[in-house]
């Protein structure tokens, strides 16, 4: 395995709960009204320092997605999704864009998402 390069990204932004290593910005924030088996989840435009799995198809509240997870490629931590296909057409504004669920994330500001027993996954991912 060859070196690491990590970006280091400037001002407000979110990193990865185990290893701290920086995912995205918050300016790229697109909805924080998306969620995960554990709570919450947010779209972002752009991410970093990630890579992506296999492409499969989901079937998700909002319909069949073809979807890819997410990595961290700090420590290998499934961090959330990325949409690659959305077949409805009102859904296409996800296509290229990453949702990643808060729990994995340490905020702008230090916090840590808490996820208790009584969360009940509502949203579009069952693996994040």
């Amino acid at each position: 395995m060859g070196r690491l390069f990590l970006i280091s990204l400037e001002g407000k932004f979110y990193s990865c709960i185990y290893c701290q290593t920086h995912l995205a910005r918050y300016e790229d924030i697109i909805s924080k009204s998306f969620h995960c088996k554990h709570g919450k989840a947010y779209l972002f435009n752009n991410v970093v320092n990630v890579a992506v799995g296999d492409k499969e198809d989901r079937m998700m509240m909002t319909g069949l997605h073809t979807v890819t997870d997410t990595f961290c490629i700090g420590c290998g931590s499934v961090v959330g999704w990325k949409y690659d296909i959305a077949y409805e057409k009102n859904q296409k504004y996800k296509e290229g864009k990453v949702v990643l669920a808060r729990f994995k994330l340490i905020g702008p500001d230090g916090s840590i998402y808490c996820v208790t027993n009584d969360v009940v996954g509502t949203g579009d991912m069952d693996d994040a």
